[in-house]
């Protein structure tokens, strides 16, 4: 998999040619082709890594109705700028306005520590901030839509439809991963279930046959 091009494409809007790479890769995983296990993320969607290639990285983000949140940090940003591109369903995106405030924060600022074992370890800063909604993004198939390092934000799927995202990350030097919570919480540790093979296989052959379905109409 060649993380550049896949990056050229994404920013080029052909998404096509990253729906070809996506069920490419989940039809190696649905036939133990791949040996890569399926992770159960706290924010609520299994993760499949296609790719670890230094600071790049590639992801299957698979959205499904009873995949539950694990975690009340839902506002969060990352050490890596996020390009990704909606297989099927929909996602929405929303951006967080995000400033330093000691007189009258709303929340305070973690960071998130996440370990090789699965466990990510929450661990709160000294930073105070208010924090406000600001504009959302809402994506369908074959759309795409691009976060910076460092921006807070937080991804919902509306109506609980099953989703999917090819997601390119790229990490950035220097950078930490933080979420943002409430200003008294102590420290705390989320943990991120693996699922085995047969579990991986089935998320895979689930998700590549809804990539060749039609996409169905609006919920209501």
């Amino acid at each position: 998999m060649d993380y550049p091009a896949l990056e050229r494409a994404a920013r080029r809007g052909e998404s096509a040619e990253l729906v070809r790479h996506a069920a490419s890769e989940l039809q190696q995983v649905a036939t133990g082709g791949r040996a890569l296990r399926a992770v159960r993320h706290p924010l609520g969607f299994v993760c499949l890594p296609v790719l670890r290639d230094g600071p790049d990285g590639v992801c299957v983000h698979v959205f499904g109705p009873t995949d539950p949140i694990l975690t009340d940090h839902q506002v969060h940003s990352h050490s890596w700028d996020l390009i990704s591109t909606v297989l099927y369903g929909q996602l929405d995106n929303r951006r967080m306005g995000v400033a330093e405030e000691t007189a009258e924060p709303t929340h305070r600022v973690f960071e998130v520590l996440s370990r090789a074992t699965g466990v990510d370890e929450l661990r709160p800063t000294r930073r105070l901030v208010r924090c406000v909604p600001g504009p959302g993004q809402t994506s369908s198939r074959g759309q795409t839509y691009a976060l910076p390092a460092g921006e807070f934000h937080t991804t919902v799927v509306p109506d609980g439809r099953p989703t999917a995202t090819l997601v390119l990350g790229r990490t950035l030097p220097g950078r930490a991963d933080l979420s943002l919570g409430p200003l008294r919480a102590p420290g705390h540790r989320v943990v991120r279930r693996m699922c085995d093979a047969a579990q991986t296989a089935r998320i895979a052959q689930a998700a590549l046959r809804r990539i060749h379905e039609p996409e169905p109409p609006p919920a209501g």
